[in-house]
């Protein structure tokens, strides 16, 4: 036969040629760009004569994003070509990273904004001033992390691990910090103002001109703490183990 089954699309991605299926571009992420592009509710512009659907982006990382579509295992990469790869997925609207490592890429001022990290591991990376508002880091890994000056704002981060991490300046506003691990974080000047942290073990943090305005303490671990410089002002602390905290 010398047409493709329905089900097959051929694709032109910046002068780079693939051919997938249907299923692989709406099935792993319904919500994408892509998912909705080759829903059946779009119409797209196909060239006539060779049956190609051009898209104006990068054809080099395609591939990957391709290949992460059909078994959902991200590429090991140079630092520099993950943030290139993610500012792909973004346009695309590929959302759901759940699960995805990312140990010790270099991921500064990347925009992870409303995607589904949830269990994905970031340990050792260098995140700075990367954007995860109103992300779903449930369960993440980022102990060792530098996120110095990253927006967290909103955040689900329960159960996030993120011992002995660098969170100087980030923004943590608002964020579900709930039963989360905080171990000798550095948490010097950030701004937690509202954030739930309910059972959240902060033993051994550094809380240097924090902002905990209003945040959720119930049942934390800041035994001997120094709260000195921290900023509780209408913070609930009920059940908190204060034992040889310094207030």
């Amino acid at each position: 036969m010398d047409s493709d089954p329905p089900s097959i699309v051929r694709l032109n991605i910046g002068g780079k040629k693939f051919c997938t299926t249907v299923d692989t571009l709406t099935q792993r992420d319904p919500d994408s760009m892509l998912a909705a592009m080759f829903s059946g509710r779009h119409t797209v512009c196909q060239d006539p004569d060779k049956g190609y659907i051009f898209v104006d982006r990068d054809g080099e990382h395609f591939r990957h994003i391709l290949n992460w579509l059909r078994d959902g295992v991200i590429p090991t990469l140079k630092d520099s070509d993950y943030a290139e790869l993610l500012r792909e997925a973004e346009y695309y609207q590929l959302l759901d990273l759940s699960y995805v490592d990312f140990s010790h890429a270099s991921l500064k001022g990347v925009f992870f904004s409303r995607a589904n990290l949830q269990c994905a591991k970031f340990r050792d990376v260098d995140a700075e001033g990367s954007i995860f508002h109103n992300a779903t880091l449930r369960e993440c890994e980022f102990t060792g992390a530098n996120l110095r000056g990253a927006l967290l704002a909103g955040a689900n981060l329960q159960s996030a691990n993120l011992q002995d991490a660098c969170l100087i300046d980030c923004s943590f506003c608002g964020a579900d910090l709930r039963s989360a691990h905080l171990q000798s974080a550095d948490l010097t000047d950030a701004n937690l103002e509202g954030a739930n942290l309910e059972g959240a073990n902060l033993k051994g943090a550094k809380l240097t001109n924090a902002n905990l305005k209003g945040a959720n303490l119930q049942r934390a671990y800041l035994r001997h703490v120094n709260l000195r410089e921290t900023d509780l002002e209408g913070a609930k602390l009920d059940g908190a183990n204060l034992l040889g905290a310094i207030r």
